[in-house]
């Protein structure tokens, strides 16, 4: 579904990621992890073409995503992203917000696309919200949203980039338990977070980031288990101690 052959990007002189490698298939729920600066969120916005890298290929289902032949609003379009800050449009209703891009871009008629939203809010528990307004709403409810409206799309995958840092501790449950339903169901995921119990619980595989580098791409019980680099043992003996 997704294949990320040795990519590297930079800003000017500074090195964001260097000779990235991997692949997803089909129904995998991989987690990347790491420090912060570590790559991860510019690894997953590069995956459809939000971010602009210098080498390497990275395809999407059969697309290149570098190719500057590419349609990436197309491909975009099938690619569901959810963002660290939910990214809703603060003037629209909540029914709005999950109907504009379905009515744009993939040209569903306004009934058709309301009743996809209501059914994926009431789906993410929040159906008699749809009247609201995003500020009206709590960060959680926000981002079970978000995640609504990248699914009223239709994705082939979701990428989530650090969806639950950004909200108080009592609402992360509600939108992991969202992403764990989905990951049960064979969505396809590439999941930026550091919910390592979210990655135990689902995570087909764990992919480590440093300094820009995948450091280790492996089965999540290997890497929980018996990390094989010395930065990855680091790594978990601090996020996992308490």
């Amino acid at each position: 579904m997704i294949s990320i052959d040795n990519v590297s990007k930079h800003y000017g002189s500074f090195q964001v990621l260097t000779d990235c490698s991997t692949t997803v298939q089909k129904g995998e729920v991989i987690v990347v992890c790491g420090p912060s600066g570590s790559g991860k969120s510019t690894l997953i916005k590069c995956v459809n073409g939000l971010e602009p890298f210098q080498a390497g290929s990275i395809t999407v289902d059969g697309i290149s995503v570098g190719d500057p032949k590419t349609n990436l609003s197309k491909l975009r379009s099938r690619v569901g992203m959810v963002f660290q800050h939910f990214e809703l449009f603060p003037h629209m209703s909540i029914t709005d917000n999950l109907t504009i891009a379905q009515v744009k871009v993939l040209g569903r008629s306004k009934e058709e696309a309301a009743d996809k939203g209501l059914k994926l809010l009431e789906r993410v528990g929040l159906k008699a919200h749809a009247h609201k307004f995003p500020g009206q709403l709590s960060g959680g409810q926000q981002q079970r949203v978000a995640i609504a409206r990248a699914l009223a799309m239709d994705p082939i995958c979701m990428l989530f980039d650090e969806p639950t840092s950004a909200l108080d501790p009592e609402m992360i449950n509600e939108v992991l338990d969202v992403m764990v339903e989905l990951a049960q169901e064979g969505m396809t995921m590439m999941c930026v977070t550091h919910e390592m119990g979210f990655a135990k619980k689902v995570a087909s595989r764990v992919i480590f980031m440093d300094k820009g580098q995948i450091v280790e791409d492996d089965a999540k019980d290997a890497f929980f288990g018996n990390p094989r680099s010395e930065r990855a043992r680091q790594f978990l003996a601090k996020i996992l101690q308490h």
